[in-house]
């Protein structure tokens, strides 16, 4: 039962309209250049604040790239902001006594080369956690540039699907649907998919 449950949305990414992903960059991107103008920041002063290269933030900015989780955390600490101003699409925040409630096809859908990301409870800023449902793509650690390393905890759990947990320190473990895991992002990890579809977890990003 659960397993059929959890299909809709692996459908919903991979037929995911490629105009979606290439206005989340634009909104990304022009949120960015906003933040280093008030602050009056050079890229180079931003680089050196947010330790993302200033080629990266110039073509993030430029709607050119799709920023990693990493990227967006190190971007969001940088700037003293919370990582949903840089994607809430809502314009619409929820002040205290907080609550929100997520639909089939509710958040903000990012792709990248590895993932394809769902940020869920967008219109809630100021979190303390980040919920995620995300599709994994890749398929072995050479499909990332570099290690996802920034400051934060995280609790994956696998809905359906195996994804591999490398990580600069320990073996690579699989874990199959159910299964799940928390630890230090510091300690610097990539995930990728074994099984025969991608591996689609939800997880919980916290900092």
């Amino acid at each position: 039962m659960y397993r059929q449950e959890v299909e809709p949305l692996r459908t919903m990414l991979v037929q995911s309209s490629p105009r979606d992903d290439a206005s989340l960059d634009q909104m990304v991107g022009s949120k960015l250049k906003e933040l280093r103008t008030e602050k009056g920041w050079s890229l180079m002063e931003a680089s050196q604040e947010t330790s993302v290269s200033a080629s990266a933030l110039s073509r993030i900015e430029r709607g050119e790239l799709s920023p990693t989780l990493g990227s967006l955390s190190k971007i969001a600490r940088g700037f003293g902001v919370d990582l949903t101003t840089l994607l809430n699409t809502s314009g619409q925040e929820i002040a205290k006594f907080r609550r929100a409630i997520s639909r089939e096809g509710d958040g903000v859908l990012q792709k990248t080369g590895t993932c394809t990301n769902l940020f869920l409870m967008d219109e809630i800023r100021n979190k303390k956690m980040q919920p995620i449902r995300t599709q994994v793509t890749a398929r072995s650690p050479a499909d990332y540039r570099e290690w996802e390393n920034y400051e934060g905890e995280v609790f994956v759990f696998v809905l359906s699907g195996t994804l591999v947990l490398s990580s600069e320190l320990y073996e690579d473990v699989y874990l199959d649907a159910f299964d799940s895991t928390y630890y230090d992002v510091s300690l610097g990890v990539k995930w990728y998919s074994a099984g025969k579809k991608p591996a689609d977890v939800l997880w919980i990003y916290a900092r």
